[in-house]
């Protein structure tokens, strides 16, 4: 809704008048938004906004255009938080929201002319390694030290932020600030997984308990049960699936490999927050972080036997324990299908969806509002061992581009401060559900939704939690080298190519184009510095990836109780 102070302040601005900035915007929205939904008491909430207000006034009339991807998160950012900061501080805020790979496009299209197109980017900190080879993005630890000290806000409380680790380069400076954060999980239904029929017609056909699976095995035990499956008896429709996913050649589908897919399967080395030297892209870096290879030649091993293993069970499972519309959907068609009440499981969830997954009236909550679902880790594949990466999170970040002008960035960051406020982050969290700072998690309010959240705020607050990392620095370019994954999974996907085929084309196309940069000079001793080719067998003989064949990809099923994966988590 536009508001009155609103429309008058843009026709001072049209009769090129000054426009006011003070507090009785502030307070309408703390009254009329926030209230008590805030880690902050109200004298602090207003002091914050107060801080903003007289920052701000050396912007007062300009117009400042950011954008993100459509999550339900962003979409309240721009149609409630960025008018209210517009408000209040005279800053003219459009925040604009399109799909993500129309993100890295722009993104990606700035970098490459120099030309502003946005004044700051909420895009994925999967981009880290991109921003601080090329050094065409602002860091911040130095941008908040010098040119944007007047604008940073004294009790921003970086170490409250969850993700900083994320987007932290190697060489110690942070380069974008999370805005939300959300990891892929196991998705399941809770009241069929403990129902005593279900329980015991499970353990007769398969020979063990029925739980959250801890391998893939047992995943699939679970996907071929359910499949088919009558649960008219405990409520739920005479036909289920075992499994959700999605296929469509779209570049969400490559996002659904690289978002740590292959080292669920096992692939790459073991590391945190990422495999290291070889991570979860297969791609290997030598002790200065340089990327040298991702074929198993170069020492890579987005072409191994794991990695083969982990696009053949996906394509696998699509093809037997999914509904059939699956394969032509993308990430965001896909995400909501398990709502609708004829899924069991899904391996591969992004908690971004849990908004969209609690709403009432839904088949799969509960009359008091509580869900029938859980969520948990997801279960590991057969190349997998301790200290492999186990999930992916994904970590939208502001980012500030060099090539927008100074006060333009200037005035950006301060509303990227303000979304992520502490007066702010409580409330926006209770509506987007995509955690960033740990006194949003740690806050009573969440204490009192944790049951209707299905498992989330348990796992947010768990120790669990920081296994699971967005993709990693050993990535050279990400807008260059994603692009090439959803291509060539699209091939195996259709059948036009074996996994085998089509990682091996992927893998030599990571290559040309690290071996592009690598000629151009333009990343200079941070950019990649390929390995000369040889005999795949003396990289697969040494230790750690790439690996050969497993003489078996499919030992016994492990599942483990829901109570007891909790209990694990407090007691690690």
């Amino acid at each position: 809704m536009i508001t009155r102070p609103a429309i008058i302040a843009t026709w001072l601005l049209l009769l090129g008048m000054p426009v006011w900035a003070d507090m009785e915007a502030a307070r309408r929205f703390l009254d009329n938004e926030i209230n008590d939904t805030s880690v902050l008491n109200r004298a602090e909430q207003e002091a914050e906004m107060q801080w903003f207000i007289e920052a701000a006034k050396p912007f007062v009339g300009m117009s400042i255009n950011v954008v993100s991807e459509t999550l339900t998160t962003h979409e309240y950012e721009a149609k409630v938080l960025a008018p209210a900061f517009s408000e209040m501080t005279g800053i003219t805020l459009t925040h604009d929201l399109i799909g993500e790979g129309d993100v890295v496009e722009k993104l990606q299209l700035q970098m490459q002319s120099g030309q502003n197109i946005y004044d700051a980017y909420v895009n994925d900190s999967d981009l880290i390694g991109t921003h601080w080879r090329y050094q065409q993005v602002r860091n911040l630890t130095d941008f908040m030290a010098e040119d944007g000290a007047s604008v940073t806000y004294p009790r921003l409380d970086l170490n409250d932020f969850i993700g900083t680790r994320f987007t932290t380069a190697p060489d110690g400076k942070l380069y974008q600030l999370p805005d939300q954060q959300f990891a892929n999980l196991y998705w399941f239904r809770a009241d069929w997984f403990s129902d005593q029929k279900t329980q015991d017609d499970f353990a007769d056909r398969f020979g063990y308990a029925l739980g959250v699976p801890v391998n893939w095995t047992a995943y699939e035990d679970i996907a071929a049960f359910f499949t088919g499956r009558d649960m008219s008896y405990l409520g739920g429709p005479d036909v289920v699936f075992g499994n959700m996913d999605y296929g469509k050649k779209d570049p969400s589908l490559g996002w659904r490999y690289t978002d740590a897919w292959m080292s669920m399967a096992g692939m790459g080395d073991e590391g945190e927050p990422n495999g290291l030297p070889v991570d979860e892209w297969g791609v290997r870096v030598d002790d200065q972080s340089r990327p040298v290879g991702s074929c198993m030649a170069r020492g890579g091993a987005t072409n191994d036997a794991a990695a083969v293993y982990a696009v053949t069970k996906a394509i696998d499972w699509l093809q037997k324990y999914t509904p059939p519309e699956a394969a032509g959907m993308v990430f965001s068609e896909a995400g909501p299908v398990p709502a609708q009440g004829h899924i069991a499981q899904q391996i591969f969830w992004y908690t971004a969806f849990t908004a969209d997954m609690v709403k009432p009236g839904l088949p799969v909550m509960n009359a008091d509002g509580t869900p029938k679902w859980r969520m948990a880790p997801s279960p590991h594949g057969a190349y997998w061992r301790q200290g492999t990466k186990v999930g992916y999170q994904d970590v939208g970040a502001w980012t500030l581009m060099q090539s927008t002008p100074l006060d333009r960035a200037q005035a950006a960051w301060l509303y990227a401060q303000f979304v992520t406020s502490k007066t702010v982050d409580l409330k926006k969290s209770d509506v987007g559900l995509t955690f960033t700072r740990q006194s949003t998690i740690d806050s009573e309010h969440f204490t009192r939704r944790a049951p209707k959240l299905g498992g989330l705020v348990e796992f947010y607050r768990s120790p669990a939690r920081v296994a699971w990392s967005p993709t990693g620095t050993n990535i050279p370019d990400y807008p260059k080298m994603a692009q090439l994954w959803w291509q060539n999974i699209g091939d195996a996907m259709s059948g036009e190519k074996t996994p085998q085929q089509a990682l091996d084309s992927l893998c030599q196309q990571q290559e040309r184009v690290m071996a592009r940069i690598q000629r151009s000079g333009i990343q200079g001793d941070k950019g990649p510095k390929l390995n000369k080719e040889q005999d795949p067998q003396i990289w697969i003989d040494a230790p750690g990836a790439p690996v050969a064949k497993l003489p078996n990809e499919r030992p016994q099923g492990e599942t483990i109780a829901y109570d007891t994966l909790l209990q694990s988590w407090q007691h690690p």
